[in-house]
């Protein structure tokens, strides 16, 4: 489900390790896992990053040990909380910057020094807006025509690992049976009051099989609650202070809600016929305001900038035949 602003409650979610366990092994490549030794997960969440995109982060930051060839040595899990409302392009710089600041973060606290080596960094994306995520996921792949072979090796190269929530199925996320995949349903559920009925039946589900029940049932219900709110639940949220224990008043308040969602679907739809003339022509209006805007954008790339036409289309929501019919015009 796509949320238009950066949620703190997942950073609060990534404050605590077993939450940073259940992503790594639950929607990591499952070699990356296996490496770690999660009892050693330490926390470094700060703010490391210069003003440049500084407006538009939620970050955290765990190290954690891993043990290669026989070779034990440290790794940072770089989590970026990724929760805008589009697609942002800009990703693999914004990774790069990030992980830039980081390292000089760690050089200028002492951590390490340049002839010590730095240590390697696992950067990792989460994102839960309502589109799939499009953007590059290595920032070489935004070097524009690909350079000829004896200048690729001077070009940057960093990628990062997506969890895109959106794409997993409920039937993929109920074979990870852990309560960071009953969030994810959650979140998957959108505003429709009956499949959140369903996926907080699973997270309480989850929670009460969790050999940590108490301590999951506090966290999870700590973020339930600002989800609900950011809906615009009619609950008593003050109310609510354990999924375990409060499951009953929770579900009875839900079970209402879907019964509203169903009265008004079926007004809605006595409604729609009447409606529909009059919403066609201002969404016509809008529509074409909206395809001008990302004319235009395409047309200031094309003229100030050496990207392929598939590039500035990625950017501008544009298909590549328009962008090719934009540089055309644009060159008489």
């Amino acid at each position: 489900m796509a949320t238009n602003h950066h949620d703190t409650g997942y950073k609060e979610l990534f404050s605590h390790p077993e939450f940073v366990q259940q992503l790594i092994e639950g929607f990591a490549p499952s070699e990356i896992g296996e490496l770690m030794d999660f009892r050693t997960l330490t926390n470094h969440s700060g703010n490391y990053i210069t003003p440049l995109f500084e407006e538009k982060f939620e970050d955290v930051v765990w190290s954690v040990d891993i043990t290669w060839e026989g070779v034990p040595q440290q790794v940072y899990l770089y989590i970026l909380l990724e929760f805008q409302s589009r697609v942002d392009h800009t990703m693999p710089i914004r990774l790069m910057h990030y992980v830039a600041c980081f390292y000089d973060h760690l050089l200028k606290t002492r951590v390490t020094t340049p002839g010590g080596g730095l240590p390697p960094v696992f950067p990792i994306v989460l994102y839960n807006g309502s589109q799939r995520w499009t953007a590059r996921q290595d920032v070489y792949e935004l070097v524009q025509p690909e350079p000829p072979g004896f200048l690729r090796v001077y070009q940057p190269h960093l990628r990062y690992y997506l969890v895109d929530e959106g794409r997993y199925t409920d039937e993929e996320l109920g074979l990870r049976q852990t309560p960071l995949s009953g969030v994810f349903g959650v979140e998957n559920a959108g505003h429709s009051w009956e499949a959140l009925q369903q996926a907080v039946d699973r997270v309480v589900a989850i929670i009460q099989s969790d050999p940590n029940k108490d301590r999951t049932d506090r966290i999870i219900t700590r973020w339930l609650k600002r989800h609900l709110s950011r809906l615009g639940a009619e609950i008593h949220l003050d109310q609510l202070n354990s999924l375990v224990e409060d499951r009953d008043m929770l579900a009875e308040n839900l079970e209402n809600l879907v019964k509203k969602e169903r009265l008004e679907g079926r007004q809605e739809g006595r409604q729609q016929g009447r409606q529909e003339g009059r919403q066609e022509g201002r969404q016509e209006g809008r529509q074409e305001g909206q395809d001008e805007a990302r004319k235009e954008a395409a047309r200031n790339l094309i003229r100030r900038t050496e990207m392929s036409d598939q590039v500035i289309a990625e950017i501008a929501g544009l298909a590549v035949e328009e962008v090719s019919q934009l540089r055309s015009e644009t060159r008489h």
